[in-house]
């Protein structure tokens, strides 16, 4: 068993989109439409065009909203990635007008950080010792 595709909540898919691909460099996968407004929006990591895909989701069930909300209420991360440099990748991000709710901090083996996705979600980069 593994991981094939994971999903984040955002309010608008096409910030989402701009965000997700244009910022931090993922790339579209798949892009359906559902129903009148929605789609089954995809990006994965250009490393890795076959990995594990993150789903794009329109967060209109009211749950969605309750949870993602408290979530950044608590500044509780709703996902994390994985970079090779923190410290560089939150430069790179900085330079770009990305928000950080947490700038670099090191934990033992692991430096994270955690940015505003401005779709509605905190979102951690951490360095994973190899």
């Amino acid at each position: 068993m593994k991981i094939h595709m994971t999903s984040v909540f955002v309010d608008d898919q096409a910030q989402a989109e701009q965000f997700y691909t244009e910022v931090l460099g993922f790339v579209k996968k798949h892009d359906v439409p559902v129903g009148e407004s929605d789609r089954w929006l995809t990006v994965v990591s250009p490393d890795e065009p076959d990995g594990t895909e993150l789903l794009l989701e329109p967060a209109a069930h009211p749950a969605a909203r309750t949870y993602r909300d408290a979530l950044v209420k608590d500044g509780i991360p709703l996902a994390q990635f994985a970079v090779q440099d923190v410290q560089a990748e939150y430069q790179r991000l900085r330079g770009l007008g990305v928000r950080f709710t947490q700038d670099p901090l090191e934990m033992g083996p692991v430096t994270t950080a955690v940015l505003d996705d401005t779709c509605g979600n905190l979102i951690q980069i951490a360095t994973v010792p190899q």
